[in-house]
């Protein structure tokens, strides 16, 4: 059995930051003590100098393309990219091609990553206005959630049927994701923008045209039906201000029927970014205002918004560089989702133990995640080392995501993660994903 020491470190969990060593035994985190003499046998000691150890981030949104899609990405190469990022779990999103709207295709997306992928794994299943006696079957021990999309996004997987909705959300104990848009707001103001644009809809438009009303709408209808039937909901990308005024902060969360998430990219980019960055940014929902993204962050910190997530897309630059109409929406974000949420850290914005519990204890906690999201004794050794002194700068040549590019490239960060380790085994370390992978597939308690 591999025996690994950690020395030397400033350990971040369960709010708190205490110096310490971790010892370390096959995929368990056996001892955390102020110092640990390395055990008889032979021990791999890691000092990593008074640098910061994390717990393994868990993203519980992403795309990793696979199967259909994968000139986009697949999953060893996005799973990748996310190991660099810090990331040692992800649950995947449905609207893949074909859908994972089966327990045929589900099956077959665990069976790929149970050989491709580099970090821990599970897959959200796909509800549609069809599939409800699918759904019943789910086995809620390795199935994280449910996933809605109430607004057409990538795949087209949009559930419009309000009676459908309202018996999946009286039917369903498994917490149900959602992404919250109104499809018919964004027909009409489509409409608009081509009535006033023609075919040469500037991408400063997508939060006219995905605007403000039209992800209030879906996502106060959600909350209401959720109150109505008794659903555990889970509300994807809050991108508005307004729409944080939905959920509270009272409840502790795992006692909570009704959770909100952000993204990386609506704590970071504003509608002013879209003159430089244009369609690089185009995401569902869109990235809003200034003021919004003020109101996230307020949402943030006093916990009305309980997680960050990426809702890493990717697309081509070929894909991505299309007239309005025919760019896709999403694009990479895996690989540096932490170091820009410790950017924020730097700048004081936000402290190092938030952004680990709203990163990685919080989604471990929603989804009832077994034995993951903390340091603790009896849990998998999934953590991420941290230098926050040792800037670097993202170029296309230190890019894994597939696709080849970042709405990061040319910034430069004053963190860099220089080890991650899943279950135990370092698979990431100074830019070198290791070969040996060590992945497992989350299970849930329940």
């Amino acid at each position: 059995m591999k025996k690994t020491l950690i020395k030397n470190a400033r350990i971040v969990s369960d709010m708190k930051v205490v110096n310490g060593d971790i010892y370390i035994e096959g995929d368990t985190i056996v001892e955390i003590a102020d110092s640990i003499s390395a055990k008889s046998g032979e021990t791999t000691i890691i000092d990593v100098e008074g640098n910061y150890v994390l717990p393994g981030v868990i993203d519980d949104q992403v795309h990793f393309r696979e199967p259909g899609l994968t000139h986009k990405g697949s999953i060893a190469t996005e799973s990748a990219a996310a190991v660099a990022g810090g990331i040692t779990s992800y649950m995947e999103m449905p609207n893949t091609s074909p859908q994972t709207t089966t327990i045929e295709e589900w099956e077959r997306k665990m069976e790929i990553a149970a050989t491709d992928s580099f970090a821990n794994y599970a897959f959200m299943f796909g509800g549609t206005n069809d599939n409800l006696e699918e759904i019943l079957k789910i086995d809620t021990s390795r199935v994280p959630a449910l996933k809605l999309f109430l607004g057409s996004s990538t795949g087209n997987m949009l559930v419009d049927d309000q009676q459908v909705l309202e018996k999946i959300f009286s039917n369903v104990k498994l917490r149900i994701a959602l992404h919250c848009e109104d499809e018919e707001t964004i027909k009409k103001n489509t409409q608009t923008a081509i009535d006033t644009y023609g075919e040469d809809i500037p991408f400063d438009q997508h939060p006219v045209i995905r605007d403000v009303e039209a992800c209030y709408k879906s996502s106060s209808m959600a909350v209401k039906l959720a109150k109505k039937t008794g659903a555990r909901i889970h509300v994807f990308h809050l991108s508005t201000g307004k729409e944080t005024d939905l959920f509270e902060n009272k409840t502790p969360l795992k006692d909570k029927q009704i959770t909100s998430e952000v993204c990386i990219h609506h704590l970071w980019f504003s509608d002013q970014d879209y003159a430089l960055k244009g369609s690089r940014i185009k995401w569902n929902p869109a990235v809003k205002s200034v003021e919004d993204r003020e109101q996230l962050w307020k949402a943030l910190l006093d916990d009305r918004i309980d997680v960050i997530a990426t809702d890493h897309a990717p697309h081509t630059l070929e894909e991505k560089n299309n007239k309005y109409l025919n760019t896709p929406s999403g694009g990479p974000l895996v690989q540096h989702a932490l170091t820009a949420m410790l950017q924020f850290v730097h700048d004081e914005r936000i402290s190092i133990e938030k952004v680990v519990q709203k990163m990685c204890h919080n989604p471990a906690i929603m989804f009832d995640i077994s034995k993951r999201g903390f340091i603790r004794e009896g849990y998998k050794a999934d953590l991420v080392i941290v230098d926050t002194n040792n800037p670097w700068t993202v170029t296309k040549d230190n890019i894994l995501a597939k696709c080849g590019w970042s709405p990061f490239e040319g910034v430069t960060f004053k963190s860099r993660i220089t080890h991650t380790m899943v279950n135990g085994q370092v698979v990431y370390h100074n830019f070198k994903v290791s070969q040996n992978k060590a992945a497992q597939p989350l299970t849930f308690d329940r």
